[in-house]
């Protein structure tokens, strides 16, 4: 009996145990600074954007982001965004593009997935592709989340895996990765996109060292 009583009690106690360290907030913080990107990207130079005002980062919740245009030989820049999380589980989630898009008053025109190759990666990429719209102003966005190595286009492959990681390793931080390419007067929507493609092609094997692994 006594034997019993104690076997129950080491079992209640290391269950209370990883019920407290999976339930603890962690906090996973960046490998490099986001602010330490390199501003030359293959033939695309940077410069940083302006900050967002403290209303719009309370909206978003990141602990960390970047928000850049890079511009290419062709003189027709692309905007780089990106928002990282080291944790997700106080009420801070990474917020969709295809939900912010319309609030900002861009409406989607078309959606897709957009596989390509990248340098240093065995196999392709999938990212999100939508075209999007504001009276005259046409741009090609593509996006992806980015966490432990995996590069994710859909939101509930995205949420699968947060769940997957924060039980397995006590983990949900993730990066949201957000390239605009707007489309110039008299420009093929092809050309953007293209554009959108190399500049995302030179700027993954640079960013994914600054993210936990």
């Amino acid at each position: 009996m006594t034997r019993r009583l104690l076997l129950l009690t080491v079992i209640f106690l290391a269950s209370a145990a990883y019920t407290r360290h999976v339930m603890e907030p962690e906090q996973v913080p960046l490998r490099r600074a986001l602010g330490d990107l390199t501003f030359q990207l293959g033939d695309f130079r940077g410069q940083d954007a302006p900050p967002f005002s403290r209303d719009v980062l309370d909206v978003l919740g990141v602990d960390a982001y970047l928000n850049r245009v890079y511009t290419p030989a062709s003189g027709v820049p692309v905007g780089l965004y990106v928002g990282y999380y080291q944790s997700q589980r106080q009420g801070d989630a990474i917020h969709s593009p295809a939900n912010c898009l319309p609030g900002a008053g861009w409406q989607p025109v078309t959606h897709q997935r957009l596989r390509f190759a990248v340098e240093g990666r065995a196999t392709p990429v999938d990212v999100n592709r939508y075209l999007i719209q504001k009276g005259l102003d046409r741009q090609v966005v593509l996006y992806w989340y980015q966490s432990h190595g995996r590069l994710v286009a859909s939101e509930y492959a995205s949420k699968a895996y947060l769940l997957y990681d924060a039980v397995r390793l006590n983990r949900s931080e993730a990066a949201l990765v957000r390239i605009i390419s707007p489309i110039a007067p008299g420009e093929d929507e092809a050309i953007a996109e293209s554009r959108a493609v190399a500049f995302a092609q030179a700027l993954l094997p640079a960013l994914t060292p600054h993210l936990p692994s």
